[in-house]
């Protein structure tokens, strides 16, 4: 495909984004959300009730962020705004089709609410109202399976820019000048990393690789975006194999993303077909070829030394650096691994240029960073925001607080790398260097919200316990010196630690931070001292009062009946399955302590609120 092919094909498929000629376009999302929660049966009831309406499509879509209330179904009507359906159904499919399409009246039951009142558009709600997409900018809007729809949207216009008018180190510098950070954790200048790696061009063999192993409980940024816009990191991909000299790429998914797999799959092979990818790509004479391979669930294999040498049909393990992979990386040539997000906003640098990036964030944190905001918070999704918005505004803004009235005790961000932010840091701007003065990280993107019921010494150890079974094992401190952390918050966790634990826990975390090979063990203590730092009351409520203050700790949580509210029902007691509740009929009860399992059983009954936590 030539240029002229390309811009005939965007014009003329552009109108057909927003809605059919005169009609309709339906869009399900049918993300791995979406799917979970019943898109598919929604899509085909959508497709069998307008079937021989000739001013209507119905099309898939990738994730539209606001998860929690998939299946989510968007209408584009020409020249009307659209009209975003919430929690559909095959049934509510039918009413869509009857009272809208044919009718011509939206059905105001099935939108979202806000204040009382229905709220015809996501886009006009405060979930979205703060939210720059850059990186998911096609996310829920084109067909991920359809290369049409992502050159409607100037698809591949990046890259016939950089093959047609600038030089290779044009592209490098433009990428620079946006400062563009990785996304994947550390932050490194991607324009820097790129720049590294572009020495002896056409001399050497050079890799281009992308880190899609998200795994990261909480997280599926990347997922999502794989889902909803494959194309985007296809192109930016291309485009930095030209700037580097590079003539090979891997994309490395994790096998448990079978859709992000597929629509991968097919937008490589569309964008050979029409001549984006391969050989001699749009008549330029610059050649591409881009694969895929599967990682196994391998957490480790997200570091980028680990995941070349999995690439390599190797076990799994990291190598020392230096060498760095810029100079000596995939089958020990020089290469570029950066994760799915930091490609998602190449193209668009390209196009609108590296200043149009920097205006948003920060002066040090540019552009925007997506995240996967999950946990105790109302509003649970993907969302998108510039570089440097406070917490608070992501919390309540975006996120509308926390459910039931709750109070937020914390936010963790950056996965098992990350930390814990209290809440009354909760203005504190979230970028990678105000994170960093406080001791976290925003790692790939995952934003877990924590409420008053967590326990924080709880919460260290879930995410110690995930790195500790993740470890791969090649370097003693992360192979023992995790193994021996989780231990001691074992021990408090049960009740059975002493001060001295907490002084050999601290120094424990910073020797494995310190002495690890790889990135997985320098960052896998960071829950462990963010929450030793910010809530070291709770650690220390454990060990001298043997009392989780959130009693959450099964050992060291009591349940108690209170005589003056206990009726003698017996419910209670002909519900425990220990049997450990005693007394007669119309008589307060007891619990024998020593049979009582803490399983929550006996409150979860009580008709009374005569039980509770001690």
């Amino acid at each position: 495909m030539n240029y002229n092919d390309l811009i005939a094909l965007r014009d003329r498929k552009a109108p057909g984004i927003t809605a059919a000629d005169g009609g309709f376009r339906i869009v399900v999302g049918l993300a791995t959300c979406g799917m979970a929660a019943g898109a598919n049966p929604v899509m085909a009831a959508f497709k069998e009730y307008s079937a021989g309406m000739d001013n209507v499509r119905v099309e898939r879509t990738g994730c539209i962020g606001i998860c929690q209330y998939e299946p989510i179904v968007e209408v584009y009507e020409a020249g009307k705004p659209k009209v975003t359906y919430i929690k559909m159904t095959a049934e509510r499919a039918q009413r869509v089709v009857e009272e809208h399409i044919k009718g011509g009246q939206p059905v105001v039951e099935f939108m979202l609410t806000e204040n009382g009142r229905a709220v015809y558009s996501l886009d006009d709600t405060s979930f979205m109202k703060k939210q720059v997409r850059i990186a998911l900018r096609n996310c829920g809007v084109i067909d991920p399976e359809n290369l049409d729809h992502y050159i409607a949207r100037d698809g591949y216009q990046a890259l016939h820019k950089v093959l047609t008018e600038m030089t290779p180190d044009e592209v490098i510098d433009e990428v620079l000048k946006s400062g563009l950070r990785g996304r994947g954790g550390a932050g490194f200048p991607t324009g820097l990393k790129w720049r590294f790696a572009s020495d002896n061009r056409g001399k050497v063999k050079k890799y281009v690789c992308c880190n899609a192993d998200e795994g990261d409980p909480g997280a599926f940024m990347d997922r999502s975006l794989l889902e909803g816009d494959p194309g985007a990191i296809i192109e930016a991909m291309t485009i930095a194999a030209y700037a580097i000299g590079a003539d090979e790429g891997y994309i490395y998914v994790r096998a448990e993303y079978p859709t992000a797999i597929s629509r991968l799959q097919i937008a490589i092979d569309q964008a050979k077909e029409y001549g984006l990818l391969g050989q001699n790509i749009m008549g330029t004479g610059f050649n591409f070829e881009l694969s895929l391979r599967f990682g196994a669930g391998a957490f480790v294999c997200g570091e980028e030394t680990s995941l070349m040498t999995s690439i390599e049909g190797k076990r799994g393990e990291p190598r020392p650096r230096p060498p760095f992979p810029a100079t000596k990386g995939l089958f020990e040539k020089p290469t570029i691994l950066n994760n799915v997000e930091t490609y998602a906003n190449i193209p668009q640098i390209i196009l609108r240029g590296a200043d149009w990036f920097a205006s948003y964030g920060t002066e040090k944190s540019k552009g925007t960073k997506v995240f996967a905001l999950g946990g105790k918070i109302n509003n649970t999704g993907l969302i998108e925001v510039p570089m440097g918005m406070p917490l608070r505004e992501i919390i309540y803004d975006i996120g509308g607080g926390i459910p039931d009235g709750k109070e937020l005790k914390a936010v963790q961000t950056g996965g098992p790398s990350g930390g814990c932010i209290p809440a009354k840091l909760i203005d504190t701007p979230v970028d990678f260097d105000s994170l960093a003065a406080i001791g976290c990280i925003i790692g790939s993107g995952g934003m877990i919200v924590i409420d008053e019921d967590n326990c924080m010494v709880d919460i260290a150890r879930f995410f110690l316990d995930f790195t500790v079974d993740e470890s791969c094992g090649k370097c003693t401190p992360c192979r023992i010196g995790m193994k021996r952390t989780l231990e001691i918050l074992d021990k408090i966790i049960d009740g059975k630690a002493t001060e001295k634990d907490l002084q050999r826990l601290e120094e424990l975390s910073d020797f494995v931070k310190t002495a690890s090979l790889c990135g997985l063990g320098q960052t896998a203590p960071n829950p462990v001292l963010s929450t030793l730092n910010f809530f070291r009351d709770e650690y220390e409520a454990h060990i001298k009062e043997r009392r989780c203050p959130a009693h959450v700790c099964k050992k060291l949580v009591q349940f108690i009946i209170d005589p003056e509210k206990c009726t003698g029902c017996t419910k209670c007691a002909r519900k425990c399955p220990t049997s450990a509740i005693s007394g007669k009929v119309r008589e307060p009860h007891v619990i024998d302590q020593s049979k009582c399992i803490k399983c929550g059983v006996c409150m979860d009954n009580c008709a009374f609120g005569a039980i509770s936590k001690n």
